[in-house]
């Protein structure tokens, strides 16, 4: 695409993409994601108003001052799910655009269900949130955990609105994301699930993730694929230890499925790193990496494993 030139366009715009799918006339209508149509229509304003790049522009960019083209955007897909594989490789590729995906090892080797996505289907098999805070609190009152705390300074600290939550789904997300100690979070959100969404967590994870074989097949079709941990755990509060052998581990996969080790890149998830992950990721000879944090990147002067990206919702054309 590009020739090696002088970087003219400094700044990449990346954005990151979860669900997509047809979401309300699905047996999960409340999930929490982008409708398939209205994908569609933000590919077409992205076609109208940028010029989508791959992740290999961005490292050539960077590392050998290649130029990019007029407004470049990288488009980015987290957490593996099936949905990237049914509904967007397909409109990628009527356009001749890249993806980037970042499946966990996880949940496409083991069939584990991410915490994370276990929490998005509890709160949209549940109208009635205050049933799972409830349960959540019931669980803490009858905990024998000195690690605990009282209930009302969980609420103290959690039970407030942020950019995409009112207090209620916020409470609960960060319960049983962080505020919970690790086994006794692990254990609540297992039996949440249980209760409200599924026991049989192996045909569950079938249904919502991709496989192997659709990772290859993505791979063939000229799409992208990297890293996004092996257990999906926040790094930045474990480890420098655990955090190696999380990202050592999840480069296994990467390898299996037939990525060139020269093109290792990770998604940090939940944005969670710290400069342990960085040298980690140095050491590892990872290509790039890519936050959460909603702005632009700026190539001139940014480190390429801290790449800045907006959630779907900033962009317009939906």
């Amino acid at each position: 695409m590009s020739k090696k030139l002088t970087v003219i366009n400094k700044e990449l715009t990346v954005v990151m993409y979860h669900y997509v799918r047809p979401i309300k006339d699905s047996i999960y209508p409340q999930i929490k994601g982008l409708e398939l149509t209205s994908f569609i229509s933000q590919l077409e304003y992205i076609s109208r108003n940028y010029t989508v790049i791959s992740s290999a522009d961005l490292v050539n960019a960077q590392n050998k001052n290649y130029d990019l083209p007029l407004n470049p955007i990288l488009l980015t897909f987290d957490d593996g799910y099936l949905d990237h594989y049914k509904y967007v490789m397909p409109e990628l590729i009527k356009r001749n655009f890249k993806g980037l995906f970042f499946p966990p090892r996880v949940a496409i080797q083991e069939r584990r269900v991410l915490d994370v996505n276990k929490i998005h289907f509890i709160l949209e098999r549940c109208k009635d949130k205050s049933l799972i805070i409830e349960d959540i609190e019931k669980f803490i009152e009858e905990a024998t955990s000195e690690e605990l705390l009282p209930i009302k300074e969980y609420r103290r600290e959690y039970f407030v609105s942020n950019r995409y939550d009112d207090a209620n789904v916020n409470y609960i997300k960060r319960i049983l994301q962080t505020g919970l100690p690790y086994e006794l979070r692990n254990d609540l959100t297992n039996s949440l699930f249980t209760k409200y969404v599924s026991a049989d967590e192996k045909s569950f994870a079938d249904e919502l993730y991709v496989s192997e074989n659709n990772l290859k097949e993505m791979l063939e079709a000229g799409m992208e694929i990297g890293s996004h941990g092996d257990q999906h755990p926040w790094l930045n509060r474990i480890s420098k230890e655990d955090q190696y052998i999380d990202i050592k581990n999840s480069m296994k996969m990467l390898d299996e499925i037939g990525v060139d080790k020269k093109a290792f890149y990770f998604c940090y998830p939940y944005g969670g790193y710290n400069e342990d992950t960085l040298n980690i990721l140095r050491s590892l000879d990872f290509a790039a990496a890519f936050t959460t944090k909603p702005k632009k990147y700026n190539i001139s002067s940014e480190d390429i494993l801290q790449v800045s990206r907006f959630d779907t919702n900033d962009i317009p054309g939906q």
